[in-house]
């Protein structure tokens, strides 16, 4: 967090030109793309335009009531056409003692169109290569690799003056996966290799300029056969300071992990950008 904080006031004069509208980066997800808090959005995170990079970095945690999620990385946006990220996260066991973690890196490609300007959505092809970094409890849960690849297309678009006078940001993301517990435990298992397509989707109005309301839903594959796992979702709210500096906090629901149920709690994400 503190990073993040030190890094949008030390770039406070950086790119601030940018013809890109405040907030259309979205934020950042817990596996380091743009988009809400556990969904990858279409748009491109920060605020570079055409002939433009612009560099992101966010620091996240997600508190429920038997586990914590920490999660740090960062992003490269170039032309508002490439967003290149990493992220590092540690999954605490707080009940149950013990931790997990993984590294993923992240490459996203805008297909076509513009989330604000055109009648298409803004349509993007993004590709996350995930690896946990100890197999020792994945595996004895019954999962069968210890990396993995996700692809997703997603497809971002803002409505203006589309409820009660305030725009309107919708999200829709097809992800094809082998990841339990979006690979944490590891991906897929002994008798199930296959890919399954899920779909995540994101809706939000901006209350103002800069801040937005919004609902997340992410859906889940459930093959490991020693506990359920279950879709998962959220409510935020995400204040977009300045170009440099947003913040997200968002009351969560991840359902059951572990056996353990009906993990809720709250997500507080910093993040800050050049």
């Amino acid at each position: 967090m503190v990073f993040s904080v030190l890094l949008s006031l030390v770039v406070a004069s950086a790119q601030a030109d940018t013809s890109k509208v405040i907030a259309t980066g979205g934020a950042t997800t817990i596996e380091g793309s743009a988009g809400g808090g556990i969904v990858p959005w279409a748009v491109i995170n920060g605020y570079a335009s055409s002939d433009q990079w612009s560099l992101t970095a966010m620091n996240t945690t997600v508190y429920v009531d038997d586990f914590t999620l920490h999660s740090i990385g960062a992003s490269l946006s170039i032309d508002n056409r490439f967003e290149l990220s990493i992220a590092k996260q540690t999954f605490d066991l707080d009940t149950l003692g013990g931790k997990l973690g993984q590294d993923i890196v992240g490459v996203k490609y805008k297909l076509v169109g513009e989330v604000l300007y055109t009648a298409m959505p803004q349509i993007s092809l993004g590709l996350q290569y995930k690896r946990v970094d100890d197999f020792a409890l994945p595996q004895a849960v019954g999962a069968r690799d210890d990396w993995g690849l996700d692809v997703y297309l997603a497809a971002s678009k803002v409505y203006f003056d589309a409820f009660a006078g305030r725009n309107l940001v919708t999200n829709l993301t097809l992800r094809a996966t082998k990841a339990n517990q979006i690979g944490l435990l590891g991906f897929s298992t002994a008798t199930n290799n296959d890919y399954t397509l899920q779909t995540e989707a994101s809706i939000a109005v901006l209350l103002t300029d800069n801040i937005a309301l919004g609902y997340e839903y992410k859906q889940k594959p459930d093959k490991l056969t020693f506990a359920q796992e279950q879709d998962w979702q959220d409510i935020f709210v995400a204040w977009f300071v300045n170009k440099h500096l947003s913040v997200v906090g968002a009351y969560v629901d991840l359902g059951n992990i572990a056996g353990l149920k009906q993990q809720q709690g709250w997500y507080l994400s910093v993040e800050g950008t050049l």
